[in-house]
């Protein structure tokens, strides 16, 4: 055995956190693609059983207030807040992440402006360059629906950008790419220095890593449910209006779900109280509840036990890399201090895409990104340092 793999064994032997691997789906793959949609959690089968045969097959209409359909998406909001370092009572969770971006970007726009001057003013919104591509294309629509002009920067240019013209600014957390991690509380202090508010894509990193979004003050967040936080494929995601903030939060998309009366049928809109008004239409009732029961693996957990896990593992992946791959063959993207790392490993590889195609014929499940990028995405609750050694040996060998 290598020195390698009896150090693996060993780290796994005091890994606080290693009873939790028994409470997911797994097999012996090696599945490093939880950045991109996390393992099934082993409840959620029974649950969705149990929401299928009783409360949708017998209570029926019933379970919107019996099963407390009704209340899923503030209730659930509510589980996802300590995870994002939240109060209860500024999460409400439905839609997709661009639905919400969408939301947050032009209520953000709304907020910024002098009510008694709504055209007037601020007129810029700021939005990471380097940005997944669906944030990119909202914010650009968000700019033509409110007249602003978008002004794309990499995230370590903002400060120098804004202004007293900025209405909004839109941030990931992570780089996708690479898993970069940006500097959420001083980037968010200098929008707040601009008098701007700011809009946090915290996809890449929930569930990962400490957010902090009450410490920090950020005013509006969106993320996903899917990656670390293992909702399961398209599950819904959720919306972060900060407390304060609420009362000023003016939706571009109201529904009867976000009126404060919804039962009422009234023609007039009424926005709802807190973030309620948030929400728009029908609850899509099976993913969400689905992602409530994903969510009782974070019982007991540690959100900074999952963080120092990930470092870990992502520092022994490198340093298992190092000692397998063929020199030259591989570049490191990922930053190599910890405070710039969010929980994956890019690698910069000549002929990525079959590289990784080949690597998962033989069990090892990470992904790929155009041109020339390997990722691999370490999920804390289920990923052991055993398969970090093993993803490192198994892409030196297919290198070789």
């Amino acid at each position: 055995m290598s020195d390698l793999r009896a150090e693996a064994e060993a780290l796994d032997g005091k890994d606080e956190l290693a009873a939790k691997r028994e409470e997911f789906v797994l097999d012996e793959t090696v599945y490093l693609d939880g950045n991109s949609l996390g393992a099934l959690p082993a409840n959620v089968p029974g649950r969705l059983a149990e929401v299928m045969t009783h409360e949708w097959g017998r209570l029926r209409i019933r379970s919107w207030s019996e099963s407390g359909w009704w209340t899923a998406p503030e209730r659930i909001g509510d589980r996802i807040a300590p995870l994002v370092g939240a109060a209860p009572g500024q999460i409400v969770v439905g839609d997709s992440t661009s639905v919400n971006v969408f939301k947050a970007l032009v209520a953000a726009v709304r907020i910024a402006r002098d009510p008694g001057n709504p055209s007037g003013g601020r007129d810029e919104i700021v939005v990471d360059a380097t940005t997944f591509p669906t944030d990119g294309y909202i914010a650009e629509s968000a700019a033509r629906l409110t007249g602003c002009r978008l002004i794309p920067v990499a995230p370590g240019d903002v400060p120098g950008v804004l202004g007293d013209r900025t209405a909004a600014v839109l941030l990931n957390h992570a780089d996708y790419r690479t898993g970069r991690l940006h500097d959420l509380p001083g980037l968010t202090a200098a929008v707040h220095a601009a008098g701007a508010p700011v809009v946090w894509d915290l996809c890449h990193t929930a569930g990962a890593l400490p957010v902090g979004l009450d410490e920090h003050g950020v005013d509006l967040a969106v993320g996903c449910t899917y990656k670390y936080l293992n909702g399961g494929p398209g599950s819904p995601a959720y919306l972060y209006v900060r407390e304060a903030l609420q009362p000023r939060f003016d939706s571009p998309l109201p529904g009867w779900n976000s009126h404060a009366e919804p039962f009422g049928m009234r023609a007039e809109f009424e926005a709802a109280d807190g973030a309620l008004r948030g929400r728009v239409g029908t609850p899509d009732i099976l993913s969400m509840l689905a992602l409530e029961a994903s969510l009782d693996a974070w019982d007991g957990v540690s959100i900074d036990a999952v963080r120092a896990k990930s470092l870990a593992l992502t520092d022994f992946f490198l340093r298992c890399v190092g000692a397998y791959v063929p020199t030259g063959r591989v570049e490191s993207l990922t930053p190599a201090a910890h405070a710039e790392r969010g929980s994956q490993v890019a690698l910069r590889c000549e002929g990525a895409g079959d590289v990784m195609r080949r690597l998962i014929e033989q069990g090892v499940v990470g992904d790929f990104r155009a041109p020339d990028v390997l990722r691999f995405g370490f999920t804390p609750l289920y990923v052991s340092f055993g398969d970090a050694e093993r993803a490192a040996r198994i892409l030196a060998r297919t290198l070789a």
